[in-house]
């Protein structure tokens, strides 16, 4: 299905999880913030959010640096 990850259009598996995609996307294990079509989503349920046809997500990773 289709959906949008951070401004960029993206194919995923039609029953794709928010912690499916952050593994696709390097970012499992990470602390990130997500958000689907406006609203944050906890990390807590990462595992069980599936993903629409749509969907608009945006990720934000905190990056270290000194």
């Amino acid at each position: 299905m289709d959906i949008t990850i951070n401004g960029e259009p993206r194919v995923v598996a039609s029953d794709a999880t928010i912690a499916a995609v952050l593994s696709d996307e390097g970012l499992a294990g990470r602390r990130v913030a997500v958000e689907v079509n406006g609203e944050i989503v906890p990390r807590g349920r990462h595992q069980e959010h599936r993903l629409g046809e749509g969907d608009r997500v945006e990720i934000v990773h905190a990056l270290g640096g000194g």
